[in-house]
């Protein structure tokens, strides 16, 4: 019978068995994959398999594929070219720590606003790189990039987008889509963590910051980290096989029957990742919510954490308009492909007991 519940995929995913598998075989192998040797080729013929497999699984070509340390760098990477960087107000940190002060709002229910983006474009001077992310990590929303492309290119802009929680659990055609900069992030998908990668479109180029060496085309110097390439890879083809039209029913199922309870869901009117809920439960603080959640043996996480693990009002739900007493009780609970009925119904008794007590701490005031 289980008795705890892993509900917090949008922050990690379990290691794939597939890429598991592949990290071991690649560590089993000496060899630098720059040397020309053959112990040396075998280790490069796995890094290119895998670079091969990350394209195909976001609609790219090999030779856009730039292997970092995972998303935040590839972001980083991204927005190191010297343009004026327009970032939406919902994006990740290690985004907005690239972006200027001037944000593209987003509405009620968290896509980004496109008349504003448009308005702010027509405003500056500089030669202009926007980033949208593809979808968020708090709530789900996923964003209208293909109209954000279509928009920056009528002010010669790039367009950036942010695809770590949108790979592997919803359609990526990064050529389709016509954006010049997408990262991801091997994690997310059920790869290793320490790895990422950030593809480079045609259109765009990007200044290294770590310099020294020929690897990744001049764009990244450094050995690479063959065994995280290798689990990358093996996670990139096991991830289209993933049915998330179940999993979307468990979270409708979680999302329905926790409103039952008194919850408030976020961005339920737009589209979402299949597996993301953002909710609060009035009157529990997000902070105390997980900590009582943990301690019933479930795992989710805060609408928004820093490093140091202290819990702050969601920018997310802030940036939506949300009052900063609403933003504070947010938690995000994400589901992925191993996430059971049972699960569910753990973290909905849990959801439940709490509520319970939350209910007679008012009464117990009231009656003071």
């Amino acid at each position: 019978m289980t008795t705890r519940a892993y509900l917090d995929w949008n922050a990690t995913a379990p290691v794939r068995p597939e890429a598991r598998a592949a990290v071991a075989d690649a560590l089993a192998l000496t060899g630098n994959p720059s040397s020309v040797h053959g112990a040396g080729r075998a280790a490069r013929a796995l890094i290119e398999d895998a670079r091969e497999a990350v394209a195909h699984m976001v609609g790219a070509g090999a030779n856009q594929i730039v292997f970092t340390s995972g998303g935040s760098e590839a972001n980083a990477l991204a927005l190191s070219g010297g343009m004026r960087v327009l970032a939406s107000s919902i994006e990740h940190d290690s985004v907005l720590a690239h972006a200027g002060s001037d944000r593209i709002a987003v509405t009620s229910d968290g896509v980004v606003d496109l008349d504003d983006l448009d308005a702010k474009l027509a405003s500056g001077r500089r030669p202009a790189l926007v980033s949208v992310m593809m979808a968020n990590n708090e709530t789900g929303t996923i964003q209208p990039i293909a109209d954000v492309v279509r928009i920056a290119r009528t002010h010669g802009a790039l367009v950036h987008t942010d695809a770590a929680q949108a790979a592997g659990r919803m359609a990526v055609d990064f050529l389709g889509l016509g954006a010049d900069l997408l990262s991801i992030s091997a994690h997310k998908l059920g790869g290793p963590q320490g790895i990422g990668a950030l593809v480079v479109g045609e259109r765009a180029s990007v200044m290294p910051w770590i310099k020294g060496g020929g690897q990744e085309r001049g764009r990244r110097a450094g050995t690479e980290n063959v065994a995280g390439i290798a689990g990358f890879g093996a996670a990139a083809i096991a991830a289209p096989a993933t049915d998330w039209t179940s999993v979307q029913s468990l979270r409708d199922d979680l999302e329905q029957r926790a409103v039952g309870l008194g919850a408030e869901i976020f961005a339920d009117q737009a589209p979402r990742l299949p597996n993301t809920a953002s909710l609060r439960l009035p009157g529990m603080g997000a902070e105390t919510l997980v900590i009582a959640l943990d301690l019933a043996g479930i795992a989710v996480s805060a609408g928004a954490a820093c490093s140091s693990g202290k819990v702050r009002p969601s920018p997310v739900l802030t940036a939506m308009g949300k009052p900063a007493g609403i933003a504070s009780e947010a938690i995000r609970v994400s589901l992925g492909w191993t996430t059971t009925a049972e699960e569910i119904d753990l973290f909905i008794a849990a959801l439940g007991e709490i509520r319970g007590r939350i209910g007679r701490r008012d009464l117990d005031r009231a009656a003071a």
